[in-house]
């Protein structure tokens, strides 16, 4: 039986993985206009990251409080900059480059990678889609990571694709319901309303509303 603070462990580490396999995409485009559109989403590329590193730092508190806060996130003042961006709590400087936004992603996601190695596996904290557990803030944060990651990438014309076990583990504890399948990336982004998933009947374009935060078993 694999032991609960293995599971967190390696919960971490699969979002360490997915942050430095994001970071090292992007990064070597830190000189290009970060305002285009982020792919199909509403977003410019310069938003999409801070809503992914305002996202992994909103996740890390929600598991630091003595006593996690159940039925709603922990207080923060949130602003839009714009009708339609993201709604934040933390935004980076747009005088500054995309360099400090990819060294913001970095620092939330090891402030949440700390937390969830530190953490009791009998944490519970609220999330919009189930209160969860560590390993599943964990796992929301790779899945934020990579899809938002390949927002930009498709935005920026970076080609790139993630690890697969990352992947297949999200997969399995947000989307337990889904087939992992061979392509673990391509069922992700098929998952999250991204893509159509070839060679599976029935498959099309999912419009993605929610995933299972909630622990499983």
């Amino acid at each position: 039986m694999t032991d609960d603070h293995d599971v967190l462990s390696r919960a971490a580490a699969d979002l360490e993985a997915a942050v430095r396999t994001a970071v090292g995409a992007l990064a070597p485009v830190s000189a290009a206009d970060w305002s285009v559109p982020a792919a199909e989403l509403s977003w410019d590329c310069w938003e999409t990251i801070e809503h992914l590193a305002d996202g992994l730092f909103a996740y890390a508190l929600q598991l630091g409080p003595a006593r996690p806060p159940l039925d709603d996130f922990v207080q923060l003042s949130w602003r839009r900059e714009r009708p339609g961006s993201p709604t934040l709590a933390i935004s980076v400087d747009r005088e500054s480059e995309p360099a400090a936004l990819l060294e913001a992603v970095e620092a939330a996601g090891a402030v949440l990678t700390a937390m969830v190695r530190t953490a009791a596996p009998t944490t519970r904290a609220f999330h919009a889609y189930g209160v969860s557990d560590p390993e599943g803030f964990a796992a929301m944060g790779v899945v934020e990571t990579l899809v938002h990651a390949d927002d930009v990438a498709r935005g920026l014309g970076v080609e790139w694709a993630p690890p697969a076990d990352p992947c297949a583990r999200a997969l399995a504890r947000l989307f337990p319901e889904v087939e992992v399948g061979d392509d673990p990336w391509a069922t992700l982004r098929w998952a999250t309303g991204r893509a159509e998933l070839p060679g599976r009947p029935g498959q099309g374009r999912r419009e993605f509303e929610r995933w299972h935060s909630a622990p499983l078993g």
